[in-house]
């Protein structure tokens, strides 16, 4: 065991070190270390995962590498992988904060590469996943649905309306097919603790409000802040800015530097937190606020794995989710136009980097770490000519 906790944080601190370009480039950058290099799961059980992700509220990327390190090592597993993920950042964004400016800027050609081989990276993914999940003319059109629905409708709440359509389609298309041989989820814990994760949930984001008014304390208010936020956003890091913008007393300069600094730091855009601790309070400010952020993710995926491993073998089960798994496709899909094309490519250079390292990942099988300092060092280049 202890040498499957070791190989769970090399894996993860190396993604959390190169995973650039915001949670689709994440979704893309696990499936080439754990689905493809590692073959710690499949297509199908990765994609489960992602879809399942997409349901739950706080940092979807996040709660994928969670989710990937308590399949692989159990409640401990999911804490290594989640350490590894998040800590660089956190750490960079915490040393950005104690340098902080209100004119602090962020903006330089480096950075500009790392958003651009987000592109090549995300389209990669898309690829891979497309042959698998969506391999015929139905799902295809399916996901392509799905893709223009979620152009159209760039919310939270509308990205999962499209996700239950596509697996009321699935199931509607495919509840008459056989059973396909579900991947097999094996969890060092069950049920008893899913239900002990929800409760847990549930009692601290209802009594830590209740209870403030006792607890004349800074660290208490920042957990009870943090603790909330991340217990109630759905959709991505970008949905959590105006939320914490509300919660966290800091001036809009402070809080508009810590965003351009999350941009230039690989890893979930929620480390933002680890920044506006610091600025806070200090370093207790900082684990507090990371803790409190991302301790419902981990409830939350906690609490419905055990349940998922049972319910995903039911036959409308898996009809319903080859219709999610082609919605999961277009998503990517749209997210690949927008955020990810649309904030990395403005000029025609621009996207001839991103045809270099989209063959140098899918034609010569570059790693990824090699593709992320290539377009890196490329771009600085070109910001200094």
């Amino acid at each position: 065991m202890k040498n499957t906790y070791i190989e769970i944080l090399k894996a993860s601190t190396k993604l959390g070190l190169t995973s650039f370009g915001g949670p689709s480039a994440h979704i893309g950058y696990f499936r080439e270390e754990y689905v493809q290099k590692r073959k710690w799961l499949d297509d199908k059980l990765y994609a489960d995962i992602v879809a399942l992700c997409q349901f739950l509220p706080g940092p979807a990327s996040s709660q994928v590498g969670i989710s990937i390190g308590l399949l692989r090592g159990g409640i401990a597993g999911g804490i290594i992988s989640w350490l590894g993920f998040t800590m660089p950042s956190v750490i960079l964004l915490m040393l950005f904060a104690m340098f902080v400016s209100a004119t602090g800027s962020f903006d330089s050609g480096w950075i500009h590469g790392l958003k651009i081989v987000a592109v090549a990276v995300v389209a990669h993914a898309l690829l891979g996943m497309q042959k698998s999940l969506a391999p015929d003319r139905i799902r295809i059109s399916i996901a392509v649905a799905c893709a223009i629905l979620t152009l159209l409708i760039p919310t939270a709440i509308g990205q999962i309306c499209i996700i239950i359509a596509a697996g009321v389609f699935g199931y509607i298309l495919y509840k008459n097919e056989e059973v396909e041989h579900a991947p097999e989820i094996s969890l060092s814990f069950g049920k008893r603790i899913g239900f002990l994760s929800w409760t847990i949930f549930f009692v601290l984001l209802i009594l830590l409000p209740l209870l403030k008014p006792l607890f004349n304390s800074v660290y208490y208010s920042m957990f009870d802040a943090y603790y909330r936020v991340g217990s109630i956003v759905f959709g991505g890091g970008h949905v959590v800015l105006p939320m914490l913008q509300r919660e966290v007393e800091v001036s809009p300069d402070v809080f508009l530097a810590g965003y351009g600094a999350a941009q230039a730091v690989p890893g979930p855009l929620f480390t933002l937190a680890g920044y506006l601790g610091q600025v806070t309070a200090g370093v207790p400010g900082a684990l507090i606020a990371v803790f409190a952020m991302f301790l419902p993710s981990f409830l939350l995926v906690i609490g419905t794995l055990p349940f998922w491993t049972v319910i995903r073998s039911k036959r409308g089960i898996q009809a319903a989710l080859k219709g999610v798994n082609a919605a999961v496709v277009g998503i990517l899909l749209a997210a690949l136009y927008n955020p990810v094309f649309t904030s990395a490519v403005n000029s025609t250079m621009d996207f001839v980097i991103v045809l270099i390292t989209f063959t140098l990942l899918s034609v010569y099988k570059w790693p990824p770490i090699y593709v992320v300092l290539f377009s890196a060092i490329f771009g600085a280049i070109m910001h200094i000519i």
